[in-house]
């Protein structure tokens, strides 16, 4: 039995050493698995079972011969995979870098202002100076969060998504913008605002109006700040407000938007000083007929409060002030002076004597007169060119009454006060920028915007006057600017 055993291993061993048959048909790693069956021994080998398959002369070792739960036991190659996948190997394998804490941004430090020459000029104006809605330095802020503005507003849409609330709370966060434009106005000797009608944004909307009640504190707040300053503040309801229209709905919606303006003056605590002023609207190819529908609408379906408040102004296209002197005089509306409108759209009266009898009516219901100013852009010629405001105002008007208040309606905003402040030595000036809206007689006709080499008009370059084409809009309460 041992002399049998000893012969077939010594057989074994012949075949294993024999240089051409190990060359020809096996590798080491079959050589070394055949000797360890051979003396008994069991190896382990790596080589996969895709490779033995394909060489059958290999023969299984016992650990693979077990049974097929032991055999899912063991490791399992995966497929090779592209140089994707290697990389994604090495980039797990790589550290983890840390993740990157955002840096506080440093306060943006206080700009210093170039105060350029100025020609100067005399006075003996002693009223007050004042700007429209927006204050530039104030508006311009960075980052955009520290912006102070009263002329947020929404789409309907978003009222639909997130509800009254939120339009609500954008009106809060502009009233409480107006207190810090009010505090600004006062450390730069500026008593006189023109308040945005977008203060509360779809207040008089037919649908998605609401009352002012859930702001009156605040608002009252905010009135005794003006009041405690001596500032004079007022509003302007915009093109749409038609009280003439022949169609109900938009009268309607007219008298909402006055009803609006009313209450938040009244919360504000403003006394008759606080006047809302409107233009007489488009004629409908009717000029007479139009004003005896706005003189009815005046009389008989606005508020005591509204009807108060309301001030009338001679515009550049429709109505000039001859037109409208009539209606104010026999229902003892007051009468606004625009100078830049009345050179475009001239009365036979002369200024003078308009202003005479405007001021009369203003004397009557003891409120303080007011009027307008503003100047065509340079290089403007036709009409419709002049009626686009220049950024700043150069000179003061000849006629202008010694006391009284005069809104300089320039696209500069506050900083065109200030450089009449410093043309005519009215008040000092802290603060004062170049010009920040430069036109250089740029102009805004339909058919120089079309042409490609005129210019890109600015948005809030589009004059707030004129057309009755948006009553449709208006009807729909889409009352964004």
């Amino acid at each position: 039995m041992e002399a049998h055993l000893l012969g077939g291993r010594m057989r074994l061993l012949h075949t294993l050493l024999s240089p051409s048959i190990s060359r020809s048909v096996m590798s080491s790693a079959q050589l070394l698995r055949r000797s360890a069956r051979a003396l008994g021994q069991v190896v382990s080998t790596s080589m996969p079972k895709r490779k033995r398959e394909q060489n059958p002369d290999v023969a299984t070792p016992p650990a693979e011969q077990a049974p097929e739960e032991e055999e899912e036991e063991a490791p399992v190659r995966k497929k090779r995979k592209g140089k994707a996948t290697i990389q994604a190997v090495k980039d797990m394998d790589s550290p983890i870098p840390k993740a990157k804490v955002p840096r506080k941004r440093l306060p943006k430090p206080e700009p210093v202002y170039v105060i350029p020459d100025v020609e100067r000029r005399t006075t003996t104006f002693k009223g007050r100076l004042g700007y429209a809605c927006i204050n530039t330095i104030l508006r311009s802020k960075k980052p955009k969060e520290e912006a102070i503005f009263c002329s947020r507003t929404c789409r309907i849409d978003t009222i639909k998504k997130n509800g009254i609330d939120f339009v609500k709370d954008l009106g809060r966060k502009n009233v409480e913008d107006l207190a810090k434009l009010i505090e600004w106005n006062e450390e730069n000797n500026i008593k006189f605002m023109r308040v945005s009608s977008d203060l509360f944004p779809f207040a008089s909307h037919h649908t998605y109006g609401y009352t002012l009640d859930y702001c009156s504190d605040l608002l009252a707040s905010v009135g005794a700040l003006a009041k405690k300053y001596g500032h004079r503040l007022t509003t302007h309801p915009g093109q749409y407000c038609q009280l003439g229209s022949p169609r109900p709905n938009v009268t309607e919606s007219s008298i909402k938007e006055l009803e609006y303006h009313a209450q938040m003056m009244d919360l504000l605590g403003l006394d008759q000083d606080g006047v809302m002023i409107l233009h007489g609207g488009g004629t409908y190819e009717d000029k007479e007929g139009t004003l005896k529908r706005i003189k009815h609408t005046i009389e008989n379906s606005l508020s005591p409060s509204a009807r108060a408040r309301l001030v009338l102004e001679n515009d550049e296209l429709c109505y000039n002030a001859e037109d409208l002197l009539p209606i104010c005089e026999d229902l003892d509306v007051p009468l606004v002076f625009d100078y830049h409108h009345d050179a475009l759209n001239p009365s036979s009266i002369p200024p003078k004597t308009i202003i005479e009898r405007a001021n009369a009516i203003f004397a009557k219901r003891g409120i303080k007169p007011k009027q307008h100013l503003s100047e065509p852009r340079p290089g403007a010629v036709t009409l419709m060119e002049r009626r686009a405001h220049a950024d700043r105002c150069q000179t003061l008007p000849i006629d202008l009454p010694d006391d009284m208040d005069l809104m300089i309606e320039a696209k500069d905003k506050e900083q065109a006060v200030l450089h009449l402040y410093r043309i005519y030595n009215l008040q000092p000036v802290k603060h004062a920028k170049q010009e920040t809206k430069e036109t250089k007689g740029r102009k805004s006709t339909a058919s120089k915007r079309k042409n490609k080499k005129a210019e890109v008009v600015d948005e809030d370059e589009l004059s707030q006057e004129g057309g009755g084409e948006g009553e449709d809009a208006f009807e729909e309460g889409l009352m964004e600017e």
